[in-house]
């Protein structure tokens, strides 16, 4: 039966009852946002004509990823599955208000409900990481996390297509009606959810010393440190990519409207990746795995240099495979080795430190495509990326080793004399069988 499982991971998630319905509200919620994510700056662009105004409806959305640390702290001093579904009604209630919003002086209304929206995300994803890691096999947490990428990845590539349709017969309000609405079912398919939540301790410390108690766990963990650096040096690089994909498509003789093949090339490979992530994750340890699928999506940043179709939408979706690598490395290691009370405010702070870096690479790259063209940015971009991967990739062999070395001596003072010293501790509790296997040998090479 453990050979069998070990071979044939995904069925098994997928037949595990709560990783179902936790994909189910994925899905569902997930359609309407990416319908919304698009359809606000177009609407938004209609109304006041300024691509400037445009672009602040991404920025309102992103912003709250900022204060990730602080607004994780909410997902461990409640119950997170009453708290999911209060996050969803609150945003099902919040839209409707977008029904106002008929001329340019309320494109103020669209810019606060969706940094609400963003703010409100930040919150739910804290909390989801955090139920998911006591909900859901710990065995079974790659492969689930893969498996939420490629349905998130799957509704970007779908539900802007719907959201733009329905923009055109209905305008904006119509797209926040049916956001509103995704949100409605997925409040009744996280409700389906069954959990054993003990209701948390009264907090001993303020707000602010409790955040920063998330922050120092992470930190204090060489390998959840560097999993996390690694991710987030990915993003940034990213971002840099990102900014100068209207450039790529120039470099092609091509419309701008070219980027949506590019970024439907590179959707379809991050849904790749998501499928393989699982035993990926069991082959290669976390380390290699979030190092090479790095390296990956550096050498096809590098490529898309190239004033080549073929080599363009090829290297989109090579780098869409490579790129979401070491984001679920990190998510999945965060989520299994972090106390369940600290895993709110260490998730957050996680996904600070991962996705914040993206708005500094996008800025970065959208002034430095003015001073130099894509064919010598993104080949300088690679050597850069793969430069600093090299470096993360020595450090965790050095705290690989480190580790090692402690673990010895550990082991050799234990085994002095044949029995440890009257009243002595042990050092080290044993590790449970779905720790260690994530620490595969590997992982003291991931170069």
């Amino acid at each position: 039966m453990t050979s069998k499982r070990s071979r044939s991971p995904l069925p098994q998630v997928l037949r595990d009852r709560n990783a179902g319905i936790y994909l189910t509200g994925v899905v569902v919620s997930g359609f309407g946002t990416a319908a919304l994510w698009l359809a606000a700056g177009v609407w938004v662009k209609d109304l006041t004509g300024s691509d400037g105004l445009a672009a602040l409806c991404q920025l309102a959305m992103w912003a709250p990823v900022l204060a990730g640390p602080a607004l994780g702290t909410l997902a461990d001093r409640v119950r997170r599955k009453p708290l999911l579904i209060g996050v969803n009604l609150l945003l099902a209630a919040l839209l409707p208000a977008l029904f106002a919003v008929d001329s340019a002086d309320r494109v103020w209304l669209v810019l606060a409900v969706l940094f609400v929206y963003g703010t409100a995300g930040v919150v739910h994803d804290a909390a989801e990481s955090a139920l998911v890691a006591s909900a859901v096999d710990a065995r079974l947490l790659g492969d689930f996390n893969g498996l939420r990428m490629t349905a998130t990845e799957g509704m970007k590539l779908l539900a802007p297509l719907a959201g733009a349709g329905l923009y055109a017969a209905y305008g904006g309000p119509g797209v926040a009606l049916l956001d509103a609405l995704t949100f409605v079912l997925a409040t009744g398919v996280y409700a389906a959810l069954r959990v054993r939540e003990e209701t948390p301790a009264p907090p001993a410390s303020g707000w602010r010393a409790q955040t920063a108690e998330g922050a120092r766990y992470l930190w204090g963990r060489p390998r959840l440190r560097l999993l996390v650096l690694a991710g987030g040096a990915t993003m940034l690089c990213s971002g840099i990519n990102g900014a100068l994909v209207y450039a790529v498509v120039d470099g092609l003789g091509r419309s701008p409207a070219y980027a949506g093949v590019l970024a439907a090339a590179q959707g379809a490979g991050t849904v790749v990746a998501g499928l393989v992530s699982g035993p990926a994750l069991r082959r290669l340890g976390a380390v290699r795995f979030a190092v090479y699928g790095s390296a990956l999506a550096a050498v096809a940043a590098a490529l898309r240099a190239v004033p080549s179709d073929a080599v363009a939408v090829v290297g989109s979706a090579v780098h869409g495979v490579g790129l979401p690598c070491a984001l679920i490395a990190a998510m999945t290691a965060v989520q299994r080795e972090t106390p369940g009370p600290l895993l709110g405010r260490a998730a957050a702070t996680a996904n600070t430190l991962l996705f914040a870096p993206t708005v500094a690479g996008l800025a970065l790259g959208a002034g430095m495509v003015e001073l130099a063209g894509p064919r010598l940015l993104l080949p300088a971009l690679g050597a850069v990326w793969l430069t600093a991967l090299a470096a993360l990739a020595r450090r965790g062999r050095e705290a690989r080793d480190a580790e090692a070395y402690r673990e010895g001596d550990r082991r050799r003072e234990g085994d002095g004399g044949g029995q440890p010293p009257p009243g002595s501790r042990t050092a080290h509790p044993p590790a449970s069988a779905d720790r260690t296997a994530d620490r595969s040998s590997s992982d003291a090479n991931p170069a």
